[in-house]
């Protein structure tokens, strides 16, 4: 008969004890689904969110989904999870949170608000127009659906208002690469870009310039006529303004301004 040693008697035990410690460790962590009344759940979320604890409130609005799926208030909740997204600036994860309300819920009241959150989430990463206008695009074709789609829901306004800003942007970044080029001394590719803000972004605060950098490059070319004609509508369409005076001064070949006059800094390269 084989006897254990006291040693190896010892270390059975101590693995034993340790074995036992830990799957009662892990039974006490895991915890018990507990299905609860669809409105406590989704009152809890929203007492998350107006305490600002967004990550928390996430988290409970997608709990309502899935302990109730098929309900009003799961519908809401996919709405406010997308919200709360939009709060904590996880712009992605409200996009892709609101792109499925949109594909479920098409027929929904409440999709009009669903585009219009989509729209800011693209809106608030618009980045300076040095940079990629990517998000420019994307906020632009949201915004736009938007209007043409819900034109008389209450956000179709202020989409409006944030579509001149979005279109003013994308003119600027045009502008600021036709300025490039006029600087290297490319007069057809920047003449290309002024054409695309004249042509394409007519109610933007940048076609003054454009028309007046049109008139300089076609100077530059040589090409007096069409020179001529684009000064010529510029004064016809802003003869107030101060890129007129500019062009009107080249085109004379004489000074209007007073000559202690100080350049605007929008006016220097």
């Amino acid at each position: 008969m084989t006897r254990t040693s006291p040693i190896r008697r010892t270390l059975t035990l101590a693995l034993a004890g340790l074995l036992a410690f830990f799957l009662g460790a892990c039974t006490e962590k895991k915890k018990e689904y507990v299905e609860r009344p669809v409105e406590q759940l989704y009152n809890d979320a929203m007492d998350a969110m107006t305490t600002q604890k967004y990550k928390e409130a996430t988290e409970r609005f997608d709990e309502v989904e899935r302990q109730h799926p098929y309900s009003n208030w799961a519908t809401r909740a996919q709405l406010m999870a997308a919200y709360s997204y939009y709060l904590q600036n996880r712009y992605d994860d409200a996009i892709v949170a609101l792109d499925r309300y949109i594909q479920l819920h098409p027929t929904s009241k409440d999709v009009a608000y669903a585009y219009y959150l989509k729209g800011l989430s693209y809106y608030e990463q618009i980045s300076d127009v040095a940079r990629d206008q990517k998000m420019t695009d994307l906020a632009l074709k949201t915004l736009d659906e938007l209007v043409r789609r819900f034109p008389n829901s209450r956000y179709a306004r202020d989409a409006k208002l944030k579509l001149d800003l979005t279109y003013d942007h994308l003119a600027g970044k045009e502008m600021e690469i036709g300025r490039y080029y006029h600087r290297q001394g490319h007069y057809l590719a920047a003449i290309n870009r002024y054409k695309t803000v004249i042509d394409r972004y007519q109610t933007t605060t940048h076609v003054p310039e454009a028309l007046h950098r049109l008139t300089e490059a076609y100077l530059a070319l040589g090409v007096t006529d069409e020179a001529r004609k684009t000064a010529a509508v510029l004064g016809h369409n802003f003869p107030g303004s101060v890129w007129y005076i500019d062009s009107y001064e080249l085109m004379e070949h004489k000074k209007v301004r007073p000559a202690d006059e100080i350049k605007p800094w929008y006016k220097i390269w």
